[in-house]
């Protein structure tokens, strides 16, 4: 009979040594390290992840009481609490980022195609914002009295897969990231109305990129032509003249002004788009698709620890989240290779309690519930002889 490592073990087979080892040596990660490797590091913190670790206390001591497992991690010792904490408040948080886009190639290779017929890619971008204490984080300062880092994300709808993380300042406004990011030629992208922002929405013109927002409620507007709306939720289709802003007043965009009723709020929504071709419905899926990107950010902050962090270092902290970001890249592999419907917090649920189960993992992602196949040995039961 055929035996397995831990879970564990199987899921980090998913992270080639040599790829990991590469960037490794492209971030200089390993500089100066004595005994304690990468690799330990990342092990360590990953568990801090799917096993829930509140504490340096609780991923140590947890490691240390599996030590005759660690072998199947490619982990000699586990490592100390003072060593851990100096590698997360000295390593370069890079190496994770590089490890999350390596891991993120493979996802997007079985990934399911979006629930929509037009070719083009559809994205969603928006920032969440993850609350810190002032007095302890001291270096991300928010508010007079109030700490917070800001995520944002770039969701890809082909398997609802993150593609793209910043981390910045809880003051930092989205649309300062929106303008660094590059999409391809084409590309939809669904953004709410923190977006709005008249040179950013003409550069994504220029660019040949749709988007698709909300219109503000005092927006300055013409009605240039009205076209025919479709019975149902489509309340009205119009293509609309918006004034320029600041020195460009006296310029007119054209653009696409799509008026929805939402029957769950009982309220219209006034979508904003430059594609003229799409049907009005289609517009307005694609903006219910944007929904996608929030339940994203609900699933990770209650299955995953980016609430509350084991260093209080700025490295420390992304570290935490990028790893929080390859751990559910993890769970959404898992989902999109299983035959059963995982929810994504039953399959976090079951897989904390079977990490270091010695079972074969993808066969278990089909039948979680079905008894594991009796071995040879485990079938064998000698009778019990009294003397």
């Amino acid at each position: 009979m055929r035996k397995f490592n831990s879970m564990f073990s199987q899921l980090l087979s998913l992270f080639p040594r040599a790829e990991f080892e590469k960037a490794v040596r492209a971030q200089r990660a390993d500089r100066a390290a004595k005994g304690f490797d990468c690799w330990t590091q990342f092990v360590a913190m990953l568990f801090c992840q799917l096993g829930r670790a509140h504490s340096l206390r609780e991923i140590c001591g947890g490691l240390a009481s599996v030590e005759g497992k660690l072998n199947h991690l490619g982990v000699g010792d586990a490592p100390k609490r003072s060593t851990l904490s100096y590698a997360n408040a000295h390593r370069p948080w890079q190496l994770f980022e590089e490890v999350f886009m390596q891991l993120l190639g493979r996802c997007q290779g079985i990934a399911s195609p979006k629930p929509f017929r037009f070719k083009n890619k559809l994205y969603s971008l928006d920032a969440t914002v993850i609350d810190l204490c002032l007095e302890v984080f001291d270096w991300a300062k928010f508010r007079r009295a109030k700490g917070a880092i800001k995520l944002h994300l770039l969701l890809d709808h082909d398997g609802c897969l993150p593609c793209f993380g910043v981390i910045t300042e809880g003051k930092t406004h989205e649309i300062r990231v929106a303008r660094t990011l590059e999409w391809p030629k084409g590309s939809i992208v669904a953004i709410d109305r923190g977006y709005m922002d008249y040179a950013f929405l003409d550069s994504l013109t220029e660019r040949d990129i749709f988007f698709v927002t909300r219109l503000k409620d005092n927006a300055i507007s013409s009605v240039e032509a009205k076209l025919s709306a479709p019975k149902g939720n489509i309340l009205s289709d119009e293509m609309i003249n918006l004034p320029g802003s600041g020195a460009n007043q006296r310029e007119f965009r054209l653009l696409r002004r799509v008026a929805v009723w939402d029957p769950v709020g009982q309220r219209e929504i006034v979508l904003l788009t430059n594609n003229m071709k799409l049907a009005a419905g289609t517009i307005a899926a694609i903006y219910k698709q944007r929904w996608q990107i929030e339940l994203f950010f609900k699933a990770i902050k209650q299955n995953l620890k980016i609430k509350t962090f084991v260093g209080t270092s700025a490295n420390a902290v992304h570290i935490q989240i990028w790893t929080a970001l390859i751990a559910i890249l993890l769970l959404k592999y898992l989902q999109m290779r299983s035959r059963l419907g995982w929810s994504l917090s039953n399959l976090v649920a079951l897989l904390r309690l079977n990490l270091f189960v010695h079972r074969d993992l993808w066969a278990w992602i089909h039948e979680p519930f079905a008894p594991p196949p009796d071995t040879p040995d485990a079938a064998y039961q000698p009778e019990l002889v009294l003397a």
